[in-house]
């Protein structure tokens, strides 16, 4: 295992401000890189700040709004990114809602897909020529368990004809997977330097464990923390596919331990939902239909 170090290297990470994405973040301080934690509460964005500064006070780390259920703060957010920064190493999709009940984005998107998919599509491609002109650049878009068995159901992406918050939910997680093998495919085709890949935390105690828009109770809680892995952990392989250096794009990385729940990272082989090149392709051109943003492949 040859991981980096990241100096002088920037990295975005999507809902850096708690959970998986805020452990990945203090793993990039520590090693070097300049962090952005892209949030939608400002406010805990500099909470979760504060708290890496006073364990590293030589961390670089930077605060930026991002509301991935609006495709607005998403444009927003990478017109300033790009006024501010000429190049982008790291690009971490971390952010994500779970099993809400029905709601819409802000564009009247069906929430999980539009947060968890539409909304880092759109903010992927909004700041692809950064990526492009960044040697070694990664785009790491975080998956989940929930992808096997899922479906893409172009006739009711919205929700109208029916929902189901947890079959929305790994209808999510699989484009998130389907979007991260598509990208690395056309990257390589175009000869770009950008690696794209896949991973998943196993089953984490993170604050997506949520009923609705209550807290879980603490018993459960309590439950999740002993037979969970912590955040810390599941972080893990979105640290591995950032930093790995034998990892050439294209991988799907999972904890190692039975059923791929928890331990340490490895190469993960998806459900095969997630091989159906004709789905990926199609998502693609919905994607770009629904965001209105359209990938720059050439140089």
């Amino acid at each position: 295992m040859a991981q980096e170090l990241l100096t002088g290297k920037t990295a975005i990470v999507t809902g850096g401000n708690s959970g998986i994405g805020l452990e990945a973040a203090i793993v990039f301080a520590e090693r070097g890189a300049n962090v952005i934690l892209a949030v939608r509460n400002e406010e805990k964005g500099q909470a979760a700040r504060k708290g890496i500064l006073a364990k590293q006070p030589q961390a670089r780390v930077d605060v930026m709004k991002l509301d991935l259920a609006d495709i607005a703060s998403v444009r927003e957010f990478a017109d300033q990114f790009k006024s501010r920064f000429h190049t982008l190493d790291l690009l971490i999709n971390n952010a994500g809602v779970m099993t809400p009940p029905l709601s819409k984005t802000k564009d009247g998107f069906e929430l999980q897909f539009g947060s968890n998919h539409l909304g880092h599509f759109a903010l992927t491609g909004l700041l692809f020529p950064l990526l492009a002109r960044t040697p070694d650049s990664r785009v790491v878009t975080i998956s989940s368990l929930a992808h096997k068995g899922a479906a893409i159901d172009f006739d009711n992406l919205d929700g109208s004809k029916g929902y189901k918050a947890m079959k929305f939910y790994g209808q999510s997680k699989l484009a998130n997977l389907l979007f991260a093998m598509e990208l690395d495919k056309r990257s390589k085709e175009h000869g770009l330097p950008i690696k794209s890949m896949a991973c998943h935390p196993g089953i984490s105690a993170t604050n997506l464990f949520k009923f609705g828009k209550r807290d879980a109770p603490q018993f459960l809680k309590a439950l999740a923390n002993r037979l969970l892995q912590p955040p810390a952990m599941g972080a893990l392989p979105t640290v591995y596919a950032a930093t790995e250096s034998t990892l050439t794009g294209g991988e799907y990385i999972g904890p190692d331990g039975k059923g791929q729940r928890k331990g340490f990272p490895a190469i993960d082989t998806p459900h095969s939902v997630a091989n159906d090149e004709a789905t990926s392709k199609r998502l693609w051109d919905v994607s770009e239909e629904l965001t209105g943003v359209k990938f720059n492949f050439s140089r």
